[in-house]
């Protein structure tokens, strides 16, 4: 036999049967549908030139799911199939669908018990699109037939007629492949999916497919340029944007980030006098410069960074941070504020 099914009637399902199709194979769609899709393991169900308008087929199993009704059906391809399109419509090219399908007479009106590797014709148009498909049926590959295709006249130029509609399907709780087409969701609250490139993890409260592990994201940061022009006393000053560039960054989800000044300050103009090195925040959050943040030396030199803790941020604004600096007096030795860096560490 070359295309076999199990659970079938009339009860004929032999051990041969049953040891070939992929019984254990069950990925939940829904409360009541298995994901269909081929098993991954080589290439199964591999397609060939077998002739100007012939097709071959290569072995594989896979899942087909009917109805909810009907549930999935395992099917394993033993042997290669060849198939025979049509000659190609006198206008319009159109495009054929290749497909797996299960005949089940408890549930169609086709009066057999069967599993087929079949052709499922398009129609011709000038702009073609591939057939639906009818229950219990799974797509594997379209292939495009010109307008005036047919043996005598070259027939299906198969390099470029061939489009792979292969899906994946595994078992519960296992890493579904990659495979044709990524639109589609998660059935449950952390499934897994290869998305060619990495792991991605169904997170059902988002709605969304997420890299896993999520992807680190790289600190934010601007160093100063010039030092501080020390012509304003006693007062926070913003560096201006050539001197020291800002930093704009989105809040990430978590609502929560790191944020690092570094440097050197130093005022040893008088035994109180005082440098400081900070930033402020502007935009979806506010911050002003002050000791809450700000790097500072009195009556001395430091050379150090500060690093704070900043949540309750609103996911997805954009926050502004400027550089700034602040000098008591500067009429005396070593009045300074330079060499910073501003980092921003976004926590996900």
């Amino acid at each position: 036999m070359t295309v076999r099914s199990a659970w079938l009637l009339p009860l004929t399902q032999t051990r041969e049967d049953t040891r070939l199709t992929p019984v254990g194979t069950y990925a939940p769609e829904s409360e009541m549908r298995t994901r269909d899709g081929v098993i991954a393991g080589g290439n199964p169900f591999a397609a060939t030139s077998a002739g100007a308008m012939s097709l071959q087929i290569g072995v594989g199993r896979a899942q087909v799911q009917g109805t909810d009704a009907q549930g999935a059906y395992p099917v394993a391809v033993d042997a290669p199939v060849t198939l025979n399109f049509a000659d190609g419509e006198a206008q319009f090219a159109r495009i054929d669908s290749v497909a797996l399908r299960v005949y089940d007479q408890l549930f169609d009106q086709a009066g057999q018990n069967l599993a087929a590797v079949e052709i499922i014709r398009g129609t011709g148009s000038a702009t073609p699109t591939a057939p639906s498909m009818p229950s219990a049926c799974l797509r594997l590959w379209d292939v495009t037939v010109p307008a005036g295709a047919s043996a005598g006249v070259g027939g299906i130029p198969w390099s470029s007629a061939l489009a792979d509609r292969r899906r994946f399907t595994s078992a519960y709780g296992g890493i579904i492949p990659r495979g044709y087409g990524l639109a589609f969701n998660g059935a449950y609250d952390g499934q897994y999916r290869d998305n060619g490139t990495g792991l991605e993890r169904w997170d059902a409260t988002a709605g969304a497919w997420e890299a896993y592990p999520p992807t680190p994201t790289r600190p934010i940061t601007t160093k100063q340029v010039t030092p501080a022009p020390l012509t304003t006393t006693g007062a926070f000053v913003d560096f201006t944007a050539a001197a020291w560039p800002r930093i704009t960054f989105t809040v990430p989800p978590s609502g929560a980030v790191f944020v690092s000044v570094g440097g050197q300050v130093s005022n040893r103009s008088t035994a109180a006098s005082t440098a400081w090195m900070t930033w402020r925040a502007t935009g979806a959050y506010t911050e002003a410069h002050g000791a809450l943040n700000g790097l500072s030396a009195q009556a001395g030199r430091v050379i150090g960074s500060r690093r704070v803790y900043r949540d309750g941020l609103t996911p997805g604004g954009q926050v502004t941070l400027i550089p700034g600096w602040n000098i008591s007096s500067n009429g005396g030795t070593d009045v300074f504020v330079q060499d910073g860096q501003l980092t921003v560490e976004l926590i996900v």
